[in-house]
């Protein structure tokens, strides 16, 4: 009974070993994964706008440049930090884990031995050959001797096999306390690095507000700058209204030659011939409306106009970074870059049309069927009007202002309807 007792808690104790390393395993190492790709794109990040600061910081003191790429790392910097609390979250876990863990295999230690100790001091009752001896010889029959005999020999097994339990049990425990140290170990650093992140953001956000003095002082170059800018964004907003309604004509007129070619069923009305011609929609041909559901489809994960970057500023109306109680509006979004990036196509598509605007520089506006999507601030183009292109194609060369600032205005349309490009951009 005692030996079939010591086998069912060695086994137990096995599984419940097993467990715990399964559970430690389970889940987390993808979870930690994933906290690594983090990682790893929050410090791609930082680096692209450093390398992105250092450039508008070479051609001027303070810009709105400036103060973007310093904002964009503050945003980066509490990602850095949120990633290091969670690594510390699984780091605190597994201690806890790993304590209970060696408290409960000290527990059966402690059982074991004192199972040992009870054998040992029973055994000493019979230790010496005579008494062995004696217990045989006084058997009533051959049968009883043979079973006394095998019992003392299972006994002797007994005590070896509690030996071995108790070393088992012993090499175990020593290893997990190397783990639990060399956890405590890990927190300790992972405590001591989101210390110095923490600096780190205090440091950036001392950096944003000395640049928000520097420019409040420039509050006329400012307000002058954002009065050409809402110039030009007015000049770029018609320049692509004037097209989509061109297009939108354009697109009627070959429907309905095409339709005026076309004979008629008998039975058809004008009404009718005329249904799917419309003056507020591009009117499309099959080729045209596959480019376009293509493109529907691929929502939430179009290329990025440029390889590297971030955006500056977002769809939509908002606060100015620096001038108190003036609301800007964006078409589209804004994508700061670094010196000499290329534009490139986000989705396949025809130019329909190249142009020039003060202040945005060369536009590009490529066709998707019934969506568009616009290149503003470009320094060069590498594309001309009516040529098809691909995903990944070169539309030109960003510019990069006096300041320094090298920065991509990128729209997407439907029709006449302006869309927020942000949700139509993959994850970057």
């Amino acid at each position: 009974m005692r030996r079939f007792f010591i086998f069912f808690l060695s086994c137990l104790l096995l599984v419940l070993a097993l467990g715990t390393d399964a559970q430690r395993s389970k889940g987390k190492p993808k979870s930690r994964a994933q906290l690594e790709r983090e990682k790893r794109e929050n410090l791609k990040r930082i680096q692209q706008a450093n390398r992105i600061l250092e450039q508008t910081r070479a051609q001027k003191e303070a810009s709105i440049g400036q103060l973007n790429a310093i904002k964009e790392k503050i945003t980066v910097q509490k990602g850095v930090i949120r990633n290091i609390s969670s690594q510390l979250n699984y780091i605190e876990t597994d201690v806890k884990k790993t304590e209970g863990l060696v408290s409960s295999m000290q527990q059966d230690l402690e059982k074991l031995k004192a199972e040992y100790a009870l054998m040992i001091y029973s055994a000493s009752k019979s230790a010496n050959s005579y008494n062995r001896l004696m217990f045989l010889f006084a058997s009533e029959s051959f049968n009883q001797m043979v079973m006394r005999l095998r019992y003392l020999r299972q006994y002797s097994e007994v005590r070896k096999a509690q030996v071995a339990e108790i070393n088992r049990v012993t090499h175990n425990l020593n290893q997990e306390l190397n783990v639990l140290t060399a956890k405590k170990q890990e927190k300790e650093r992972v405590l001591n690095t989101r210390l110095a992140e923490n600096k780190n953001l205090l440091n950036m956000k001392g950096q944003q507000d000395q640049v928000i003095t520097k420019l409040s002082k420039q509050e006329q170059e400012l307000r002058n700058e954002l009065e050409r800018r809402q110039q030009s964004v007015r000049k770029l907003e018609n320049l692509i209204a004037d097209m989509v309604r061109e297009e939108i004509a354009r697109a009627a007129r070959a429907a309905r030659a095409k339709k005026a070619a076309t004979p008629s069923r008998p039975g058809t009305s004008k009404a009718e011939k005329e249904e799917e011609i419309s003056v507020n929609k591009v009117t499309m041909t099959p080729e045209m409306a596959a480019v376009s559901s293509s493109f529907s489809g691929n929502r939430g994960r179009l290329l990025w106009p440029v390889s590297r970057g971030f955006i500056s500023q977002r769809f939509g109306k908002h606060a100015h970074p620096v001038l108190k109680g003036v609301v800007i509006e964006n078409r589209g979004i804004d994508i700061q870059t670094s010196q000499g990036e290329q534009a490139r196509a986000v989705f396949e598509g025809k130019v329909l049309t190249i142009a020039s605007v003060p202040g945005m520089n060369n536009i590009v506006m490529i066709q998707h069927g019934d969506y568009f999507t616009v290149f503003a601030k470009l320094r060069t183009v590498n594309v001309s009007e009516g040529q098809v292109v691909n995903r990944k194609d070169v539309i030109g060369t960003v510019y990069t202002n006096s300041e320094g600032t090298t920065e991509l205005q990128f729209q997407i349309w439907k029709n006449s309807s302006n869309l927020n490009p942000e949700g139509w951009l993959a994850p970057h």
